[in-house]
């Protein structure tokens, strides 16, 4: 642990270097720091603060810039949340304002608010399906080789997809199967409705039919994109504010990461046990793509609904203090609308 001197002289150079994006010397140190000492002890401790690796040089001037141990250090001990202005909490309100149908709408423009509000890259994880039920599932005819299946669950979202079939369609056997989900699957999670697609269903529809396979297959990538996480990213173009714009690979791999779900899922990492905010910066992320970005995770909780993530990704230089305080608001307004939502359908 640092002294109470070193860890102001540490939180004012991450601040002006943050604000100015200059490095630091004692000089702009000394009017800054909330108490007097004298130049040549603000140098010492910065001396100090550099051999044990929380500062470093860099060869544009004889100021200093927080090392990446420096942020870990602030980040774990000194940042302390900014207040949200009263004009940005009335902001998020507003842009929040409207009337939503679909769970997926209030995620995706949670993302969409987020990243305008910040000029950041936000990304947004839904809660979790897994207790989710499906409360519906109807298969229409749209023609003789044509059919559009359908899935409704009690977040009141709707899944649907058109299938072409090279046989003609025998309409009584996707009543049964209708049927058959209907009274076996609905009412149950989505994660356990997959099973017994799989278990169950086929066995009671052979007694139709010789093979059911088809027809469960069929539909069975429907039912997974119902279970599936749902993520939503807003602002990817935000990140090439800070790539490298001469390393061609390493663009591509940014935007390789935030169009990947499985990529996506491991930097929001959703099985974190710490429900607080987190930032983890690039070199705690895996890949070197991000080794000059930083992101910051939320959770939010809508109850027996479950959690989910709301997160920001930018450069290692972000003014985490803001940011942090922001992403507190935030969650709990986005939380708010998520219950708001829900409620509409427990209550029906």
């Amino acid at each position: 642990m640092l002294s109470e001197r070193q860890d102001a002289i540490l939180r004012e150079v991450v601040r002006i270097f943050t604000d100015t994006g200059q490095p630091v010397g004692s000089k702009t140190l000394m009017n800054a720091l909330p108490f007097h000492v004298s130049s040549a002890t603000i140098r010492n401790e910065m001396a100090t603060l550099e051999e044990i690796g929380y500062l470093e040089k860099t060869h544009l001037s004889s100021g200093r810039v927080p090392s990446i141990n420096g942020y870990r250090y602030y980040l774990d001990y000194l940042v302390q949340p900014s207040i949200v202005p009263q004009d940005i909490a009335k902001k998020i309100d507003e842009d929040f304002g409207q009337t939503y149908h679909q769970l997926d709408e209030i995620i995706e423009r949670s993302a969409q608010i987020l990243s305008h509000l910040t000029s950041y890259t936000a990304i947004t994880l839904g809660p979790e399906s897994n207790r989710t039920l499906l409360t519906g599932f109807r298969i229409v005819p749209l023609n003789s080789h044509q059919i559009m299946a359908i899935i409704v669950t009690s977040d009141n979202n709707v899944e649907s997809n058109i299938y072409t079939v090279d046989d003609e369609i025998d309409s009584s056997l996707i009543e049964k199967f209708v049927k058959i989900v209907n009274d076996k699957l609905v009412g149950q999670p989505l994660p356990k409705v997959i099973q017994m697609l799989h278990d169950d269903v086929p066995m009671i529809l052979s007694n139709y039919m010789h093979s059911a396979n088809g027809l469960v297959d069929m539909v069975d990538e429907l039912f997974k994109k119902a279970d599936s996480d749902k993520y939503f990213v807003d602002g990817q173009l935000n990140l090439l504010n800070y790539a490298d714009g001469n390393d061609m690979e390493e663009v591509q791999s940014l935007f390789s990461i935030i169009n990947q779900s499985n990529d996506l899922k491991k930097l929001l990492d959703p099985n974190s046990s710490n429900d607080g905010i987190r930032v983890r910066l690039g070199s705690e992320l895996g890949s070197d793509a991000l080794k000059n970005y930083s992101i910051i995770t939320a959770n939010y909780d809508v109850g027996h609904h479950g959690k989910g993530i709301i997160a920001l990704l930018g450069p290692t230089t972000m003014h985490y203090s803001q940011l942090i305080g922001l992403l507190g608001e935030f969650r709990t307004e986005l939380a708010k609308r998520l219950i708001d939502y829900y409620s509409r359908y427990d209550d029906s």
